[in-house]
């Protein structure tokens, strides 16, 4: 990599101030036709009451919106502190050169056709990320809608939705990789009164990624909280050691990721990598990072003041939401929290007692249903006087009817005035009900417009796990990783400590039967380190009873793989035979952009048709280990299930933290392990069959 000459934003405060308040700014390829998108951020600027220097530059007018025109960078008075490049995409890169030659510190791309637009795009990607690296500018985008500080008056952007006035100033920051939806996100918050500090479309990011630009702003007093609209995971590491950051200064980050679909890509070879999409991938990776995930847009704008009250937690149970109502649409909030795996769990005894003593008579049930009686302040202050301070609920949510909008004082007033208590609370109000909407969000209070958004946001906010301390590590190169075969794959296991069955490799031509240093029944397999699949191609005999079977299943092995793949089988490898209380797989693999990964699913060979799996960021330690195991829904049928003995839940856990050790070697692409065998309590468990790729060391990089 080529190392920059420019190291001005090398500080994070300097990158900050370059981005959001900005001295001056150039307009690259601005336009006098304010028709036009190049005509838009002199615009905006000039309407937002942006109160630094704007240089229009444009080779062919003397003025622009009848303003000055430059006809280059290099005739600028000075050296702008940010510069908006507007020109046509086959102009970009040389405007960019231009900029960096000239000493502008940061640079924003609005032009697409690059990374997205096949060879010809991928090749002006490489060029501009290669100008970024020689000059020293620093390149936000390509297909960059801009940055706005709202705070600071400054609207350099492109989207058309920054042509409104009076946007509400607030304290969250929001980064997003499609343009269109910082707009939609501002858009959005100000028809609820949410203000945000500042929005950042990042585009592409060819140079800087939504991480180091958030990390930028983590020192900022007046950003306490982040929303990440995320098209793709990029740039990993900046944006793991971001998310540490941020939660370490309590300030919450929420994502909304597109890719939940069956469409998204899969991992290529392996049974692992099979069942690990990358959507998967993102979920391990949001909960190491201590990032709040949503599923819809509205959750991911409305839940931030819920994220700021409910502090990220070991799981040790399910959640219990508690839920006070005065109006039937409460069966929507909860029907929608059971498929979130959260439970609605009913007042305890004491609980309804104490509801009494307060003079709130309700039926025993999962919701507390004050019915009309609720639409009284007293009546509703006091019910959730009560519950929150419950010991059975970790969050309370209050749903209210039609009085919220015919009278928010009466049941949406104490939900406000119980803002800080001593549990969260969360507040669905189902109809359309501004000035109950505005009440709440005022006091704190997380409200929502849908059943679908408060579900999304009490789960996200529940289920938030703390940030894992990490560091980054060396990762193996890119290319074509080689397989070892099994019995070197076995010679790993043991260097990690995952125990396996013994084996021996035996010449394929048996005669006469061999002397084995253990007892029938065995089972032999293809020992060759291009058959990574080795039942695929009748590769495998089991429970062979003795040393007459064992030539006998040799020989019909070699003609299986004689006509399956047209080559000669050399080795076998025997090994005992090993029975338990059930089969796993557990699985490491280090995923292109964000590093190792440890997977355990159900194993066997119908591993990839139910997809039953749990995966976390490696290494792990046991504790996570044993998360992971709790989560595999498949786990009770190794957990005691119709009388059968429990499994050793404990030796599994040990293997699991032990293969994600592997995330120390940089030479090891991936390992997998299908199956475990499982014994019964305190008999451990066993590999017999293992599969690792390895990275040619020569080639291995710091990436």
């Amino acid at each position: 990599m080529l190392t920059r000459k420019n190291d001005r934003l090398a500080d994070p405060a300097a990158l900050r101030q370059k981005l959001l308040n900005p001295r001056s700014i150039a307009l690259i390829g601005a336009s006098d036709d304010a028709t036009k998108n190049a005509a838009r951020p002199l615009t905006f600027l000039r309407r937002g009451g942006y109160s630094g220097t704007i240089y229009p530059v444009n080779p062919r007018r003397n003025t622009v919106l009848g303003e000055r025109a430059w006809p280059s960078v290099e005739a600028l008075p000075e050296v702008p502190d940010h510069a908006y490049v507007l020109v046509p995409t086959e102009a970009v890169v040389d405007a960019v050169a231009q900029c960096g030659n000239f000493g502008v510190p940061l640079v924003t791309v609005l032009a697409d056709g690059f990374a997205t637009a096949g060879g010809i795009g991928a090749a002006r990607s490489a060029q501009l990320k290669q100008v970024s690296e020689e000059t020293g500018v620093r390149v936000i985008g390509p297909s960059s809608l801009g940055v706005i500080d709202l705070r600071a008056r400054l609207m350099l952007t492109a989207n058309a939705s920054f042509g409104e006035p009076d946007w509400p100033v607030g304290r969250i920051f929001a980064a997003s990789h499609s343009g269109s939806i910082i707009g939609a996100l501002a858009a959005r918050g100000k028809a609820r009164g949410i203000g945000f500090a500042a929005l950042v479309s990042a585009g592409l990011e060819v140079d800087l990624g939504i991480g180091e630009i958030c990390a930028a702003t983590l020192d900022d007093p007046g950003i306490d909280g982040y929303l990440l609209f995320l098209e793709t995971i990029r740039q990993a590491d900046a944006l793991r050691s971001f998310a540490q950051a941020a939660a370490a200064r309590g300030r919450p980050v929420v994502a909304y990721k597109l890719g939940r679909s069956a469409e998204a890509r899969e991992l290529a070879v392996t049974h692992s990598g099979a069942l690990a999409g990358e959507d998967d991938v993102a979920d391990a990776f949001f909960a190491a990072c201590g990032i709040a995930r949503v599923d819809t847009f509205e959750g991911m704008i409305e839940a931030m003041p819920l994220l700021r009250r409910v502090v990220p937690r070991a799981r040790e149970r399910a959640p219990r939401v508690g839920v006070v109502t005065t109006t039937g649409a409460a069966a929507m909030v909860v029907d929608r929290l059971a498929l979130r795996g959260i439970e609605v769990a009913p007042p305890s005894q004491q609980t309804l007692a104490q509801l009494a003593a307060a003079g709130v008579t309700v039926e025993e049930g999962r919701i507390v249903d004050l019915t009309l009686a609720g639409a009284r302040y007293e009546i509703m202050k006091a019910a959730l006087d009560t519950l929150l301070a419950a010991p059975e609920f970790d969050l309370v949510v209050a749903v209210v009817g039609s009085s919220a909008r015919l009278n928010p004082n009466l049941a949406v007033r104490p939900i406000a005035d119980c803002a800080h208590g001593p549990r969260p609370l969360a507040a669905f109000v189902a109809p359309d009900a501004p000035e109950a909407f505005a009440l709440l969000t005022e006091a704190g209070v997380a409200n929502f417009r849908t059943p679908e958004s408060c579900a999304d946001g009490v789960a996200a906010a529940l289920t938030r796990r703390a940030a894992v301390p990490w560091s980054p590590a060396p990762r193996p190169a890119a290319g074509k990783p080689r397989a070892l075969d099994e019995l070197a794959a076995y010679a790993l296991l043991d260097r990690v400590g995952v125990p396996r069955a013994p084996a021996v490799a035996l010449d394929a031509t048996l005669a006469p039967p061999p002397a084995l240093p253990f007892a029938y029944p065995v089972a032999a397999k293809v020992l060759a380190a291009d058959i990574t699949h080795k039942t695929d191609v009748g590769g495998v005999a089991l429970n062979i009873a003795d040393g007459a079977a064992l030539v006998r299943a040799v020989a019909e092995l070699r003609g299986n793989v004689q006509r399956q793949r047209g080559t000669a089988v050399e080795r076998v490898l025997v090994q005992p035979m090993v029975t338990g209380v059930g089969e796993v797989l557990v699985a490491y693999r280090v995923e292109p952009e964000v590093g190792p990964l440890v997977m355990l699913a159900m194993g066997g060979v119908l591993t990839e048709i139910y997809r039953d799996r749990v995966l976390r960021l490696a290494p792990v330690d046991v504790v996570t280990a044993r998360e992971m195991i709790g989560e595999l829904k498949g786990i009770r049928a190794l957990s005691g299930f119709r009388g059968q003995p429990p499994g050793d839940l404990d030796a599994l856990a040990q293997a699991i933290v032990a293969l994600s050790q592997l995330a120390a070697d940089p030479t090891i692409v991936e390992a997998e392990i299908n199956p475990l065998i499982v014994r019964a309590q305190e008999q451990g468990v066993i590999a017999v069959d293992a599969l690792v790729l390895r990275a040619d060391e020569r080639e291995q990089t710091n990436g």
